[in-house]
């Protein structure tokens, strides 16, 4: 690659680099309009069976590819970072009116972090997380606000 001439890429983003994701789906266009609202946009490029999303924040490129699902390694979950909670509740609000939103939580220790987040579920059944880490090292029980949570959610985190 490297005798090759440099060549810049034909399409436009922030940054040196964005994040790519593929992910396979049962029905290309109940996904669309699910990730339509969920990004707030449609799709730049529509194709039979496959739909691409070109997310300016956060800086993403989506593919939705209708056939099997690929083996290979199980996914977690999905997720947004936020950068404040007005901007999660935000987009909690957009969600919530489009009856999406599975489960909310708020105080709530995971990944030894504080959080406040909430849960959708997309048309295939991958969770996506949208959340907002209110502190960054969450592991002393010597912190009020920490024990607090602790106490107040069930066993499990980043589900």
């Amino acid at each position: 690659m490297d005798s090759q001439p440099v060549r810049q890429s034909a399409v436009s983003f922030e940054g040196n680099a964005r994040f790519h994701l593929a992910l396979s789906v049962a029905d290309i266009d109940r996904s669309m309009a699910f990730y339509s609202r969920i990004l707030d946009q449609a799709p730049t490029k529509v194709r039979p069976g496959y739909a691409k999303y070109e997310v300016r924040e956060p800086s993403l490129n989506l593919t939705l590819n209708q056939g099997q699902p690929v083996s290979g390694g199980t996914l977690s979950h999905l997720g947004v970072q936020l950068k404040n909670t007005q901007q999660l509740a935000a987009v909690h609000a957009r969600l919530e009116e489009a009856g999406l939103v599975k489960s909310v939580e708020e105080n709530h220790v995971c990944c030894y972090a504080l959080q406040d987040k909430f849960w959708v579920a997309d048309p295939d059944g991958n969770q996506l997380e949208f959340f907002v880490v209110l502190e960054a090292d969450a592991n002393s029980p010597a912190d009020p606000a920490v024990i607090a949570a602790q106490a107040a959610q069930p066993a499990g985190c980043c589900t």
